[in-house]
């Protein structure tokens, strides 16, 4: 009975980005709040105020909260973030919560395809270099994350570019290509 009830209860709290944000504020490392609002910002500077500035037609507001990213997709993905939440809340609630300076545990790729499809888009003109999943083999299987070249919360990602941040997206594109290693650092 607790179980399933705790389940509804955090739910309805996570649906409020100050209830997500509230407990990972510390005066000393303030990296959540940092992040609300970076994801506040207009224009948009990183990834997650972009997805804040179009909106999200599937809430009831039309608004982009936290949960709707960080939530989990499906039954396993929704239980991996029940756990790391009850983690949290246990080591905060006994005084012993460390701020994270990173995510432990990234959103997978189907946290980003629930909204997202990559469908690979129409041909593009012969002169042009198509665009990353405008190519089938890169719409496959790949041992690549969408957060690796796509990263929500960092800034210096390429606006016009899905907020893609270079350095990382050279180091996997060399993995297949090895003409992009000359270009690393």
């Amino acid at each position: 009975m607790v179980g399933p009830a705790g389940w509804m209860v955090t739910d309805h709290l996570e649906s409020d980005d100050a209830f997500c944000v509230s407990c990972h504020l510390d005066v000393e490392t303030p990296l959540h709040e940092r992040k609300l609002a970076d994801f506040r910002a207009r224009p948009p500077l990183v990834l997650a105020a972009a997805h804040g500035r179009a909106g999200n037609e599937a809430a009831d507001d039309g608004a982009f909260r936290c949960i709707d990213c960080h939530g989990g997709t499906g039954l396993l993905g929704r239980a991996r973030v029940k756990v790391l939440s009850a983690k949290d809340a246990f080591w905060y609630v006994t005084g012993r919560f460390d701020e994270p300076d990173r995510m432990h545990w990234p959103l997978w790729d189907a946290d980003c395809s629930k909204c997202h499809s990559f469908d690979t888009p129409a041909a593009v003109d012969e002169f042009e270099t198509p665009p990353f999943h405008a190519l089938a083999e890169h719409n496959t299987e790949m041992p690549v994350a969408c957060v690796t070249c796509h990263a929500s919360h960092v800034s210096g990602g390429l606006a016009d570019h899905y907020f893609v941040l270079p350095a990382p997206v050279r180091v996997e594109c060399a993995r297949c290509h090895p003409e992009y290693e000359e270009d690393l650092p």
